[in-house]
């Protein structure tokens, strides 16, 4: 195994860790915050249909947060089809929608960095 080889495994192994630590910080906000985001978002239709996930346990909470963070980072998609209420997300605390926005787009660039990790590792362009 070449150095570079070497290299791109340990940038691989602290991705999946960074990915630990964003799926913690969803669960945290899912069992912290999820009352809070739930009222403020109460007349929009995408997150109703998606609030029964709340009593789903671990993997319940994990994707209505994420839903959530998905929905407050990419608002005008579900405005044009008339799924959130924009009210709603004004309502909601701009410090709840700044942390949901971080964590999406955390989580998206930690998927593309070992996407292209992994394309370094199989490709061969390492040796």
């Amino acid at each position: 195994m070449t150095n570079a080889e070497m290299v791109v495994g340990a940038l691989c192994g602290v991705v999946i860790l960074l990915m630990f630590i964003c799926i913690v910080a969803t669960l945290h906000m899912g069992y912290t915050k999820m009352d809070e985001i739930l009222e403020s978002l109460k007349n929009s239709p995408c997150i109703t249909v998606r609030a029964p996930l709340r009593y789903g346990g671990v993997w319940g909470k994990l994707f209505l947060a994420g839903g959530i963070a998905n929905i407050v980072t990419f608002p005008g998609f579900y405005m044009r089809r008339g799924e959130l209420n924009a009210d709603d997300l004004k309502r909601l605390c701009p410090q709840l929608k700044r942390k949901m926005a971080v964590m999406q787009w955390g989580t998206i660039w930690l998927f593309v960095a070992m996407g292209v990790l992994v394309t370094l590792g199989k490709t061969g362009w390492l040796k």
